[in-house]
């Protein structure tokens, strides 16, 4: 591959080349599943922050993590040690690496390009088992990472990487999940104000496997966090998740791909995010691909933000490619608005306060995903910081 756009030999729909260059052979990329992938990030060209996948994107602020080089030696990390479940550093040309999916753009492939040593936590027992993955000591410098988490055949576990401190950070994530095991993988951003975080999480799931990603994006400058979740064996079930809240100068960013590419798959996405400060802005963006061979899909994607002050900004953009029409239902939504007045109302009736009332309704609508996560203290901890996200202003 030596080039990150895609090329069509001859002329689309009776279109024909203009004089000023060779147009009809560079005919942008229509659909996620076309898009080039490689680990090399010489095959992906410089970032201008013109193209579809990075046109939401603050990319000069992203110079150094893009274009720059990047410390592929170990990112200082700690694991839960209890039984069922493994930590392991392997060198990246091990066989267990690259399995569940490779770069899309340049930022994932310079960290792939970079690293020396993957991160290889495996969850073993058949009895349910939770692993925390600790990354508070990073710095400043721009670094790149590569994490594994493999879940063996009829396994059970929850995964929650915590992500803390300063970093500027470049990873990939590889989730591998085996044939009947039950995977819950949480990734939390609660970055220092001046963190910058780059993450493709790549996800493949066995047969009549189930996968849960959950990602909680509260603190950095910049986080651009997207999971990919390929539902390609039979049987197959993946639930994305989501809750972010962006505060003044903020840009935390998602782009989710579910990729059916087998029969009787099931999928869920719900995101959901608030906003307030000026220039906090949030990007979500959801691609479901059920492709020819996904007879039997149930798909289901939804985005949902809720804008507390002026001079914010949402972009929310749901996307869906069906290639059969042999399926049980697909569908998708996404809303952008300011509080309900109705629940405001209500809740005023009860003698609750204009601003207490507000509080109530924000909390709410965050906690539904933070719920779900499945680990008391850390649905508790981040419970209290969105309380404390809602200390700010609120009207």
């Amino acid at each position: 591959m030596t080039e990150a756009v895609a090329t069509k030999e001859t002329a689309q729909h009776g279109l024909t080349e203009h004089s000023d260059g060779d147009w009809a052979n560079r005919v942008p990329v229509q659909t996620r599943s076309d898009r080039p992938k490689s680990t090399n990030v010489a095959d992906f060209a410089a970032v201008t922050g013109r193209e579809a996948v990075w046109k939401y994107t603050p990319v000069a602020k992203l110079d150094v993590v893009l274009h720059g080089d990047l410390d592929g030696a170990r990112v200082p990390v700690s694991v839960t040690e209890i039984a069922g479940v493994s930590s392991e550093w392997i060198p990246r040309d091990d066989a267990r690496v690259g399995r569940a999916g490779i770069p899309e753009e340049r930022g994932a492939a310079a960290a792939w390009s970079a690293f020396g040593e993957a991160h290889l936590v495996t969850i073993s027992s058949e009895e349910q088992v939770t692993a925390i993955i600790t990354r508070d000591a990073l710095d400043a410098a721009p670094r790149a990472a590569h994490t594994i988490i493999e879940a063996a055949p009829h396994s059970q576990g929850l995964v929650i990487i915590e992500n803390s401190g300063d970093a500027q950070l470049s990873e990939n994530v590889e989730i591998v999940v085996g044939d009947g095991a039950k995977l819950t993988v949480v990734s939390v951003q609660q970055w220092n104000d001046e963190a910058i975080h780059l993450a493709s999480h790549y996800a493949t799931v066995g047969r009549d496997a189930s996968i849960t990603h959950i990602v909680v994006s509260l603190g950095g400058s910049i986080v651009r966090l997207n999971p990919s979740i390929h539902l390609d064996h039979e049987g197959a079930n993946g639930e994305a998740l989501g809750a972010y809240f962006a505060d003044a100068g903020q840009h935390l960013e998602h782009q989710v791909y579910l990729d059916h590419d087998a029969p009787h798959t099931r999928s869920r996405v719900t995101y959901k995010g608030a906003l307030q400060g000026e220039g906090a802005h949030t990007v979500w963006i959801g691609d479901v691909l059920i492709r020819n061979n996904a007879t039997g899909t149930d798909s289901y994607e939804q985005n949902r933000n809720l804008v507390l002050t002026e001079g914010t900004r949402a972009d929310s953009i749901p996307n869906l490619e069906i290639e059969t029409g042999d399926i049980e239902g697909a569908g998708h939504a996404s809303a952008t608005g300011r509080f309900d007045d109705e629940h405001i109302f209500y809740l005023q009736s009860r003698g609750i306060s204009a601003e207490e009332a507000r509080k109530l309704v924000v909390r709410g609508f965050l906690i539904e995903v933070i719920a779900q996560i499945g680990d008391a203290a850390t649905e508790e901890r981040l419970q209290a910081a969105v309380e404390a996200e809602l200390a700010g202003s609120v009207r």
